[in-house]
């Protein structure tokens, strides 16, 4: 009797659950296919050929997250200033001056075999969405409605745009000749941790200097830049009309401002993993927004069958497992632009001295539409090197931006989709060699108990020069073809069980091509935590891979607290902090008020020693350099160097316990680290306070408590409030897929009327996960709704 019950009450669910299923009649399908949308709104789809499976995905992905795609859309497209005027008119010339313009069909090959078929049939996806939202089938996204724009429909280029990709390093480039100017080499290499050893910063003689302060990177910056929107942009009948500073006076926050993005990845293998088979985290560092950048997915076809997280814009999976083996990624730096300056003909300015001759540009003609005026006709101009970004006619140059990411196979993380399907490690590797935006370091973990790294990427071999300055363009600079990715360095299976990544220096000792990769990285403290937690454990479970996920011990605080103990003084508010910060355990945690303390000494402490070092208006690129300089005041200071830095670390900590008073009060029991005056993380709405009463409740998430910085491994940036960090993150376990976890803050859906669009927020904010199920009986457990897309009968 007790087993009908339970019977009767497993039907009962069931039968609730596929109450929800709908049929839907779509054109271009083969087969019927099911979407099964879980309870954190992931969705798996069961397709029955390649063609309907990344159909279905497009479908989905524009379902969910239609707002989203339409602005990159128009801003791979360069249509920005048709919907919202003149003032994106800088965007739109840019991201055609800087768009693809190879051979699309071999590019579309270049990520798979059958990559042409397979965009195609993704894009055929979105558009269906689009065309039923047009049709007044689908609900219209309340932002577009409220910009007055209709979505557009895609073409398979939009997929293959390279403007959202992780570029570097032409803005640094340009940096570093304005910096030479203003500080000298000596300061410059002060303030920037080179590595693994210092560059040449030298800037050929044939530059003209006093030049390089014009705005050269003007349209380069204008399309890479995000879109924010403004009030006159906004339909009249959806504007608000109350005054956004009376709106928002309630929500007082630090604004993100240069947000700090990077990634933390590592394998174990079964010799260190509790179930005795590899295991896998991955946890990308990027901007905080809603929606959010990731989109998971499920992808179960013949020959697919895939999980994880992606973006919405794309095909495939680029951080997941299939039935094989689990891989993921973080940012391996790698230099794939340059500068290039150019002596123009002062009797013809459509020519440029190269390889000593006067040489043409090359000229497109173009024409961007403009809301609320006539079209503007453009006129791009190419070097042999590639996109000419600025003209000075009256001085006589040119400037022009070499980029590798404009070579065939480019378009970001699209080369997923052979590693998706990979069995092996070796096929995982030659997947790999596709690979060439961004530059990653690949890791993958597989059911056979193989580990392994390979670094990914486009890496221009240069011969003359670091890539570091800008460099005339007459010929003797020129690169020497690229690496081949095979040749990159990678390892597999090593003793010590391990491998951990999180954007640090990985160049290998006597590595003969540095000026390929570049000098700049980020500093290496989450690695050195991340290696020292995962050296010192045995029987490592899902459980200490979340705990190592969300570690917020700070690595520079054991550096710099030595230094602190030893500055006497008889000031008798550094006492009080030096009191508070002798009794801290160095986690810089949501409830501690010796976190607050040293997270705003440090940037005193930079202030101080700046200050020191007469650069007051410089910054420091790392935390590890400037703590350097504190480590070995003598090569700054020949006289009283140890007196020096005493007074820099005291007088920051008076200035950091003034400061806290002065926010928080004067009882420090009130000064815990994660509250909205500190660490927190708000995230605003792209048309927060533009929009009336007719926007959905809550389209803004937060603010909530923060823990760390940007240099712990949950890393939550160095701003108050958090910009940048891990909205999504994955813990695999090769011994049973269905023990995945994984988190997407704050949602799946950009649609703040679903349940969707912020149920993940508490999750991620609370430090927690929720089950990634891979099998069909798990799914079936977690299933929220089903949608069935069936072939369309067409009437002859």
């Amino acid at each position: 009797m007790k087993f009908l019950y339970c019977l009767l009450f497993v039907f009962a669910i069931q039968a609730m659950l596929y109450a929800q299923e709908k049929d839907l009649a779509l054109q271009q399908l083969h087969h019927s296919v099911k979407i099964v949308t879980d309870n954190w709104g992931v969705p798996h789809i069961y397709a029955q050929d390649e063609h309907d499976l990344f159909f279905a995905q497009g479908y989905q992905a524009a379902k969910d997250r239609l707002f989203q795609l339409e602005v990159f859309r128009r801003r791979a497209t360069g249509t920005m200033a048709a919907v919202l005027g003149e003032q994106e008119l800088k965007r739109d010339i840019g991201a055609r001056l800087f768009s693809f313009r190879g051979n699309a069909d071999a590019d579309f090959a270049h990520y798979h075999p059958r990559g042409k078929a397979i965009i195609q049939a993704f894009t055929d996806g979105i558009n269906a969405y689009i065309n039923r939202v047009l049709q007044g089938k689908a609900p219209m996204p309340f932002e577009l409605k409220a910009l007055g724009i209709s979505p557009g429909l895609w073409t398979p280029k939009v997929v293959i745009s390279r403007h959202n990709g992780w570029l570097t390093n032409v803005q640094e480039e340009l940096s570093n000749a304005r910096l030479l100017q203003q500080l000298g080499e000596n300061n410059l290499r002060l303030l920037n941790d080179y590595q693994p050893r210092q560059p040449d910063l030298h800037l050929d003689s044939g530059i003209d200097k006093e030049r390089l302060n014009d705005d050269i990177l003007d349209l380069y910056n204008a399309f890479r830049a995000p879109v924010s929107f403004t009030k006159n942009e906004i339909d009249p009948a959806f504007r608000n009309t109350v005054d956004e500073a009376k709106l928002t006076a309630a929500i007082k926050h630090e604004e993100p401002s240069n947000p700090t993005e990077g990634s933390n990845n590592w394998v174990i293998n079964g010799g260190l993993a509790k179930n005795r088979y590899p295991m896998l985290a991955n946890d990308p560092h990027r901007v905080i927004s809603t929606p959010s950048l990731r989109y998971m997915v499920h992808l179960s076809a013949p020959d697919w069958d895939v999980i994880g997280g992606g973006e919405p814009t794309l095909p495939g999976v680029s951080i997941g497992h299939n039935q094989y083996g689990a891989w993921g990624l973080t940012i391996f730096e790698t230099d794939a632009e340059d500068l290039y300056v150019y002596k123009l003909n002062p009797s013809n300015r459509d020519q440029y001295w190269y390889k000593g001759r006067w040489t043409n540009f090359t000229t497109v003609h173009d024409t961007i539409e403009v809301k609320n005026r006539l079209p503007v006709a453009v006129v791009h101009q190419f070097s042999v090197h590639g996109p000419v970004c600025f003209i000075d006619s009256l001085h006589h140059i040119a400037y022009a931006v070499k980029c590798g990411w404009l070579q065939k196979g480019c378009a970001p993380y699209l080369a997923s989709l052979r590693m998706n399907q990979a069995k092996t490690w070796e096929e995982f590797r030659k997947a790999c060699t596709y690979s060439y935006i961004p530059a990653e370091n690949m890791i993958w973990a597989d059911r056979k108990g193989h580990i392994g790294w390979q670094t990914v990427g486009i890496a221009p071999i240069r011969n003359h020069h670091s890539g570091m300055v800008p460099v005339p363009g007459d010929g003797r600079y020129e690169w020497n073809g690229y690496l081949p990715v095979i040749k990159r360095p990678s390892l597999t299976d090593v003793k010590e069980g391990f491998i951990a990544t999180a954007n640090e220096n990985r160049s290998p000792a006597g590595y003969r091509w540095l000026n390929s990769i570049g000098y700049s990285w980020s500093d290496d403290y989450r690695v050195k935590r991340i290696n020292e937690v995962l050296g010192s454990k045995k029987q490592i479970s899902i459980e200490d891979m979340q705990s190592l996920q969300m570690d917020y011990y700070s690595m520079p605080a054991r550096q710099l607290l030595p230094l602190l103990k030893k500055a006497n003084s008889t000031d008798e508010t550094v006492n009080k902090g030096k009191a508070i910060l002798a009794e801290w355990d160095k986690v810089l945690s949501v409830v501690s008020v010796a976190a607050s303390v040293y997270t705003t000494w440090v940037k005193f402490i930079e202030k101080e020693l700046l200050l020191k070092l007469q650069l007051t208006n410089s910054n420091f690129n790392s935390t590890k350099k400037m703590i350097a300089i504190l480590n070995d005041p003598a090569t700054s200071w020949k006289n009283d160097a140890i007196a020096i830095r005493n007074k820099i670390l005291t007088q920051a900590l008076s200035d950091a316990m003034n400061e806290l008073g002065d926010k928080l009060g004067s009882d420090t029991s009130k000064w815990q680290y994660g509250q909205q005056q500190m660490k927190h993380v708000l995230i605003k709405h792209p048309l927060n306070g533009l929009v009336n009463n007719k926007t959905p409740a809550g389209i803004n998430l937060g603010p909530v408590p923060r823990g760390g910085d940007e240099n712990t491994v949950n890393s939550t940036g160095a701003t108050w409030n958090q910009a940048a960090g891990a909205s999504f993150r994955v813990i695999i376990d090769c011994a049973n897929w269905d023990l995945a976890v994984a988190t997407n803050a704050p949602g799946q859906s950009g649609d703040p009327a679903s349940s969707h669009y912020r149920d993940l927020f508490e999750l991620w904010s609370g430090n927690k996960y929720f089950p990634m199920y891979y099998s069909r009986a798990k799914i079936k457990t977690v299933t929220e709704s089903v949608l069935i897309l069936k072939p369309e009968t067409v009437k002859q």
